[in-house]
């Protein structure tokens, strides 16, 4: 590793303070607990499960989430059906309040969560939380809970550097007005900030589709971009389908989820189109297990290295026989840990330009229908383009986070700091250099650019 220090995790009922250096390549059939400096368990410290967090200036800050009711069982708090709220803390047990731990400190500083004096001017169960120009932005990512209407503002931001300590409301997005196609509610499926734009994935919840939205944090507008992704006006990695981030040590190689596919785009400044590598060296063990994915996280380690983090819902380990056919009761699936370490080197011009792979196609036609290339088939035989990265596995395994107890299978939020030095996000947000229609015609625009998990 190129520095020692902690991965901040937080599922919805824990805060996990992850030793990578304790992480090896484990077997698939093993299920190992998570290596930890510490663990928080939300419920026993009487704080809300499920927020999300932000680092800025040396702090960790926790958002939202719900507050459970004293004395539910382990099952009743990981079955959201189940749970039921304390009603008296926020909006009907529902958060608005942020809670605040010092970084500078060991693991005890960490966990050490404190009410922050500044709450958010409406409670957000489930909230988007993303970094623009140094504000932190939340988004409500579901307009109702239990069939009720949450309150409003549901979008507002947070400058940690300003003198006047409060939240702000913003523009309330077009898809939660009521003239939006015809009163439609809609759920947040997934996000993207390019530069100074946020850009919305809304999935209406009647059935009517997906439909794309940015808005500027400049000129503080909201627009509808349509409802095709091909709409939204920056690189297909960059737009709200994607989850990942940009390695540190190259502003043009985004490491990404698609829902359950791990790949690389290199996305280059000159407007060239962008290429794509397959991570099978990472997440290839990933598909020996059955199971249900959810959203996969990116996390930057450092210059060169990266990890990943997908849960997902696997059987559980008791015999056959001993398994629920009560459709109503079903035996509940178990939450685990799919996490993987690795290395990221560009390859020289030498090395990319070696021939391509060849595979044998059951029918030619059929590639040559989805190539971008004429001459990625030839004879029946599909070309693999020549990989542009080398990648080296660190540690990759399975590891069961129901260790500590009863989870939701869920990763909510995700973020490496770095023992020894007084914690700044790497060298702020990565900067991109696009040209043609992402800046002004004929010149080079820079873009701060940063990509988040549909989670936040």
């Amino acid at each position: 590793m190129e520095g020692e220090g902690v991965l901040l995790a937080a599922t919805p009922q824990r805060l996990l303070l992850i030793d990578i250096t304790k992480l090896k390549i484990n077997p698939y059939s093993e299920l190992p607990p998570l290596p930890v400096f510490k663990v928080v368990n939300l419920v026993e410290e009487e704080l809300p499960i499920g927020m999300r967090f932000f680092v800025r200036d040396s702090k960790l800050y926790m958002v939202g989430g719900k507050k459970p009711r004293a004395g539910l069982s382990p099952e009743m708090l990981r079955d959201r059906k189940k749970l039921r709220l304390d009603e008296s803390f926020g909006y009907r047990g529902i958060s608005p309040h942020v809670y605040v731990s010092d970084l500078t400190g060991g693991p005890d500083s960490i966990t050490l969560l404190r009410k922050h004096p500044i709450s958010m001017l409406a409670a957000k169960p489930t909230p988007i939380v993303t970094e623009i120009g140094g504000k932190i932005y939340v988004l409500l990512k579901t307009p109702w809970h239990r069939h009720r209407e949450l309150p409003t503002p549901t979008f507002e931001v947070y400058d940690p550097s300003s003198d006047i300590q409060q939240w702000e409301a913003l523009p309330e997005p077009p898809f939660r007005g009521a003239a939006f196609y015809d009163s439609s509610p809609f759920d947040v499926a997934g996000h993207s900030v390019v530069g100074t734009t946020l850009y919305v994935l809304a999935w209406s919840l009647c059935g009517d589709g997906e439909f794309y939205f940015s808005y500027n944090v400049n000129d503080k507008i909201w627009k509808f971009l349509g409802k095709s992704v091909d709409e939204v006006p920056v690189p297909y990695p960059l737009r709200p389908l994607f989850s990942g981030k940009f390695v540190p040590a190259y502003d043009d190689i985004f490491i990404y989820f698609q829902f359950q596919h791990l790949g690389a785009a290199w996305i280059p400044s000159d407007g060239s189109p962008t290429r794509y590598q397959v991570l099978t060296e990472v997440y290839g063990d990933y598909y020996l297990r059955d199971g249900y994915p959810q959203s996969g996280l990116v996390v930057e380690l450092g210059e060169h290295e990266m990890c990943i983090m997908m849960p997902f819902l696997t059987a559980p380990d008791i015999p056959l026989e001993q398994l629920s056919d009560d459709i109503f009761n079903p035996t509940p699936l178990r939450s685990i840990l799919y996490m993987a370490t690795f290395r990221v080197e560009k390859l020289n011009s030498s090395d990319q330009a070696c021939p391509p792979k060849l595979h044998k196609t059951d029918d030619a036609s059929d590639v040559s229908q989805t190539s971008h290339h004429d001459n990625d088939v030839k004879d029946g035989t599909a070309l693999e383009p020549p990989p542009f990265l080398s990648i080296t596995c660190l540690s990759k395994g399975f590891y069961n986070l129901e260790a500590w107890g009863p989870e939701t299978c869920d990763v909510c939020s995700a973020i490496f700091h770095r023992w020894g030095k007084k914690w700044k996000k790497h060298g702020g947000l990565p900067h991109l250099a696009f040209s043609g229609p992402f800046g002004k015609k004929g010149t080079r625009s820079h873009l701060t650019t940063k990509i988040s998990q549909l989670k936040g």
